[in-house]
């Protein structure tokens, strides 16, 4: 199961560009872009059956400080807290520390810094973190995740932005089992997760694609009444 990350970001495209990236590395992201919403958020996640596992939360929010949620948050749970902000003194940083933040990261700053103190932080607290897959080859199929390449014996393939979603989110557990669930709540959103025929859809679409015939597929399987598996 993938580790769910709630991302508390005002910012619309940083919100957007630290999601897909997330994703990428196999994340389960929910977003929020205020402190009423994340609380909410916060709220429903820890009491079902797959908790939060880490916050990623501004400090600049239009309905409140950041800072506040952090307070409230680390009263009621033990999840890594990181901070990101533009504020970058040093008694701002050292007193949400003390708050109980894990970790404090001041914009700008690289996506693989994010990446590492996430991973830190969650070991810290025994969780183990996987690193996702981001190549995958079957044949004279290439798939680069991090170029966001497709190539057949070295020809670009040019798959939708959906399409590369759901064939991305197969290569990250490449050999196993992706519930029909799951690829929905990943690929179009936790809306989606009972129209499956989305997948179907798509699945097809990708099948004419990239398998040499579409009607006996040798790569992209089904697993009837669970999902799909990527062969390796």
């Amino acid at each position: 199961m993938s580790l769910k990350v709630l991302l508390v970001e005002d910012d619309r495209e940083l919100r957007q560009t630290l999601n897909e990236a997330l994703k990428l590395e196999g994340y389960e992201v929910i977003t929020s872009a205020s402190a009423a919403d994340a609380t909410a958020v916060i709220r429903h996640a820890m009491g079902s059956h797959h908790p939060l596992d880490l916050l990623i939360l501004d400090l600049g929010l239009p309905d409140g400080d950041g800072s506040d949620l952090l307070r409230s948050v680390r009263a009621q749970f033990n999840m890594p807290i990181l901070i990101i902000s533009a504020r970058h003194d040093d008694e701002n940083k050292v007193s949400l520390l003390d708050d109980g933040a894990d970790d404090y990261l001041v914009k700008p700053f690289h996506l693989g810094e994010l990446l590492a103190r996430m991973r830190v932080a969650l070991r810290h607290r025994g969780t183990s973190v996987t690193t996702a897959q981001k190549q995958y080859a079957y044949g004279s199929l290439r798939v680069d995740l991090n170029k966001h390449a497709v190539t057949q014996a070295g020809a670009p393939i040019h798959l939708t932005p959906t399409e590369f979603k759901l064939l991305a989110r197969l290569v990250r557990q490449a050999g196993q089992v992706v519930t029909h669930r799951q690829l929905l709540l990943d690929v179009w959103g936790p809306e989606f997760i009972e129209h499956t025929h989305y997948l179907r859809l798509y699945m097809a679409q990708l099948r004419a694609k990239l398998e040499d015939n579409p009607t006996e597929p040798l790569m992209l399987l089904t697993e009837p009444g669970v999902g799909y598996r990527l062969a390796e």
